[in-house]
């Protein structure tokens, strides 16, 4: 057997290979990835967990009337028999699938400036196990002394990925790019009077020195466990709605999806035929940028090699644009914005990239002031939305507040309404923008949604 293709190499021999057996065009996309996972549960190394990944998927497209047929295979055999062998099987397949006049690849337009993202950090390369299990057990032992009603815990975690993406296409593009992320995080578990509460605290970075002090991870995730013991119902009511930003980012990742051009073209977007139209609060802006210096969802270019960039979704509560990529900028007359993704074994679809609302003013604790009478969500539970009709309808815990202040814990709580009603009925967006993965929010007021409770 052959010594595996590294790289490039393995993009372009697949390219040339598929050509060859009878694409018209095709693209390749090389993804490696290593991961490493340690969890710490009281005193005792729980998990130590390390992964390598190496996948080679190819897209070949042959051409039928005004259309392609196409096919996506993938191996992590990178030999160059195996290499070529998938790429004479992928050209096959392509040609017993149905032809569709909205595949093939973007028109041009491909990226040729690649900026430095900060999406890496070379002195992380060296970074050792033993330094991942401290970071786990300083969260570990934080949240644990923070306060005698933390009993137990379901364990601190510290982690890292690095990876490359090589990504070429028959046009002549071929271009890679590498990443990293790390995160730190606690779920301890506090009990007091026969309550027993867990909750849990994350932070996510692009370098290692940019995550939270792992101590101050487990105080935060103490704290949260602590806040709610003693929770329960109240009576349904109608009420205003704070939502904290670790849980608003949730509210954004359903508007990320009913934004993205497959569900539009589908018409499985209760948005779908709302472009330009009056969505949210004028107090409500929607960013998606793929090149923001060191976002979590950052690249130079996308899953089709196009430029990422920044893109206004929602601006002064408008319907601005849609996410795209090349399939679904055809079905609906428009152009790609940039947004295609994908992983080696799939075609592009559109997706998010780096997908926040804009900050506006004041902190958590100035809006909860603000707030006569509601309920401070800190955290949501299971997955009750529609994204054909919007509808939003989840379960809820937080706290309960009288006269601008958290008065009490709640719990067994269910947070129904419409999600272009609540969106519009946004009347207060904070400062305080917390980002914890790709998709982030500040702290949300909706001014009433039905708070269903005993």
């Amino acid at each position: 057997m052959s010594a595996p293709l590294e790289g490039r190499e393995a993009v372009a021999r697949a390219l040339e290979r598929v050509r060859a057996a009878g694409a018209d065009q095709a693209d390749a996309l090389l993804v490696e990835g290593d991961s490493v996972e340690v969890r710490v549960r009281d005193d005792e190394i729980d998990v130590v967990k390390q992964a390598r990944e190496r996948v080679l998927g190819i897209r070949a497209l042959v051409r039928e009337g005004p259309g392609f047929r196409s096919a996506v295979t993938s191996t992590s055999d990178l030999a160059p028999e195996a290499v070529e062998r998938m790429a004479d099987e992928t050209a096959a397949l392509a040609r017993a699938t149905a032809a569709d006049p909205a595949a093939g690849l973007p028109e041009g337009g491909f990226a040729d400036d690649l900026p430095d993202l900060a999406l890496i950090d070379p002195d992380d390369a060296g970074l050792s196990v033993e330094a991942r299990i401290d970071a786990a057990r300083r969260a570990e032992t934080a949240a644990r002394a923070a306060d005698p009603r933390i009993t137990n815990s379901q364990g601190a975690e510290a982690g890292s990925e690095a990876g490359r993406r090589v990504y070429g296409n028959s046009e002549g593009f071929i271009a890679e790019y590498a990443t990293a992320s790390h995160g730190v995080s606690a779920q301890p578990i506090a009990s007091q009077n026969g309550s027993m509460q867990v909750d849990y605290w994350t932070s996510v970075a692009r370098r290692w020195a940019d995550l939270e002090d792992p101590a101050a991870v487990g105080r935060t995730a103490a704290a949260r466990a602590l806040r709610r013991l003693g929770g329960r119902r109240i009576a349904t009511t109608r009420a205003a709605v704070v939502f904290e930003p670790s849980v608003a980012r949730s509210l954004l990742a359903h508007l990320a999806a009913c934004v993205g051009g497959g569900a539009v073209y589908r018409g499985a977007s209760f948005l779908a035929e709302r472009m330009g139209e009056e969505i949210a609060s004028p107090k409500v802006n929607v960013i998606d940028d793929g090149r923001l210096p060191r976002g979590l969802g950052s690249k130079p270019f996308d899953g089709e090699g196009l430029p990422t960039r920044r893109n206004q979704v929602v601006e002064g509560g408008r319907l601005a644009t849609w996410l795209l990529d090349s399939y679904s900028a055809r079905k609906l007359g428009l152009a790609s914005t940039g947004n295609a993704a994908r992983g080696a074994g799939s075609a592009p679809g559109a997706g998010p990239t780096n997908f926040w609302i804009e900050p506006g003013a004041g902190t958590l604790d100035e809006i909860v002031a603000d707030t006569p009478r509601g309920l401070l969500v800190t955290s949501l539970f299971g997955h009750g939305f529609n994204p054909v009709t919007g509808d939003f309808s989840r379960g809820a815990a937080g706290l309960w507040i009288e006269n601008g202040r958290p008065d009490r814990p709640v719990e067994e709580l269910t947070i129904a309404g419409n999600l272009l009603d609540m969106l519009k009925a946004i009347d207060a967006v904070g400062s305080d923008l917390l980002w914890q993965g790709r998709v982030a929010a500040p702290t949300l007021r909706i001014a009433e949604m039905t708070i269903a409770g005993e």
